[in-house]
């Protein structure tokens, strides 16, 4: 009851926070809020009780991108079924909002016990899929009480999270409310097995069916053609302003001869970009490119979106988010291509990472140093490049899989019927 209230009293003051920040001219904050607003009546308007409806949700677009292997399976196998899809963080929405293979893309509502109750009674799906770590106390409550099959994929779990402390009991049992919890890795298996849950089974990370996906879909980037040309490209994917003070330092030595440098900042926002030129002075912006894409040497991308085509053309990639407390971004978007990744030390709560870094495929810099041996080595030293590029591509492909497991078992639990 206690742990209730205080879920209750935290959603209320995120809520107030979120709007303070609105009030001030935080963009994404305003977006969060303005997405949110009529969201039942414009939900009504869709008419989703006259289909049967699958709702997955996504935090953001990570994870979004995560799930995706299972929404498009479930579309292929069940045609006649509505996708509605429901995204918490702007992030993933203003990038994905438009998405095809979704019948309704809208935000999430707050989680309240009044939102929760009818959203479900709006929507009234007859699957419901969370992607990673979606724990919302009172939809899993309502999904629960009406008896709607609820599945967590790709969860993983850690010894630190609320679930194993002392005042975790009121999360324990949100566990156990879902029909089955579909995860990572072994060490998930045993930490959950230690609460005493049943519902629960490894199946892999569907991020690694998603990242092998890329190799099919065609895409190309003609531009990004042009401004490799014949030079070696090093692509700094998802990147904070410790990053790029990182890769400052290091490019402003005199040993970048025929490599150029394109930096995807994880946040494409003015102020950033402008800090980004500071320690690039050259740096053409991506929306400029058409115009002088010949002498330039350093590329920003200043827009969402483009990133798991961008790495293709990469000889190296540098992840961001590892000089950070948050930790590293996305590794398994470039390893896919056969290159190498050099990430920052902050890794260890990513199995992914951890596994790529001892088999060799992911490279650790701490500093700029780290940094300036590490590249020169990949690019002088051409049985080392070739040693990590294709330590990355197989550790992909040897971990795909998760998919097939998680369709079997709807498939197998009748969840949908063909309609």
């Amino acid at each position: 009851m206690i742990a209730s209230i205080i879920y209750n009293l935290f959603i209320r003051l995120y809520r107030l926070g979120v709007g303070i920040a609105a009030t001030a001219g935080n963009q994404k904050a305003q977006k969060w809020i303005n997405g949110r607003r009529h969201w039942a009546s414009q939900l009504k308007e869709q008419h989703l009780e006259r289909a049967a409806v699958v709702w997955v949700h996504a935090a953001s677009l990570g994870e979004f991108e995560q799930g995706r292997p299972v929404l498009e399976a479930i579309r292929a196998a069940y045609p006649g079924h509505k996708i509605l899809l429901t995204f918490f963080s702007p992030s993933g929405y203003e990038v994905r909002h438009n998405y095809p293979g979704a019948d309704y893309i809208c935000y999430l509502p707050l989680d309240t016990p009044a939102n929760a109750r009818q959203f479900v009674e709006i929507v009234k799906p007859q699957l419901v899929i969370f992607i990673k770590y979606e724990f919302w106390l009172h939809f899993l409550t309502e999904l629960h009480t009406r008896k709607i099959p609820v599945l967590l994929i790709s969860g993983i779990f850690r010894n630190d999270q609320v679930f194993f402390k002392p005042y975790g009991g009121m999360f324990r049992r949100l566990l156990g409310g879902f029909t089955h919890l579909f995860l990572q890795n072994q060490a998930s298996m045993e930490l959950l097995q230690q609460l005493g849950l049943k519902n629960i089974s490894v199946s892999g990370d569907t991020r690694f069916d998603r990242v092998a996906a890329l190799l099919q879909d065609g895409n190309t980037l003609p531009l990004i053609d042009k401004f490799a040309a014949e030079s070696r490209l090093l692509v700094a994917g998802s990147t904070w302003p410790d990053d790029e003070q990182l890769l400052a330092g290091w490019w402003n030595t005199p040993q970048n001869a025929n490599l150029k440098l394109v930096i995807a900042p994880h946040e494409i926002h003015e102020a950033h970009i402008q800090s980004i030129l500071r320690h690039f002075p050259d740096a053409v912006r991506y929306s400029a490119l058409k115009e002088n894409w010949q002498e330039a040497k350093v590329l920003i991308i200043d827009n969402i979106g483009m990133l798991t085509t961008l790495y293709k053309y990469a000889t190296i990639a540098y992840v961001g988010g590892g000089l950070g407390k948050g930790g590293i971004h996305n590794i398994l978007e470039p390893a896919v291509y056969g290159m190498p990744v050099i990430i920052g030390p902050v890794y260890e709560k990513y199995f992914e990472a951890v596994e790529l870094v001892a088999a060799g495929g992911a490279l650790v810099v701490h500093d700029e140093a780290q940094l300036k041996d590490t590249l020169h080595q990949l690019l002088t030293a051409d049985e080392v490049y070739k040693k990590a590029a294709a330590t990355s591509k197989s550790y992909v492909m040897a971990n795909q899989g998760a998919t097939p497991k998680i369709m079997d078992y709807i498939q197998e639990k009748r969840f949908l019927s063909n309609v």
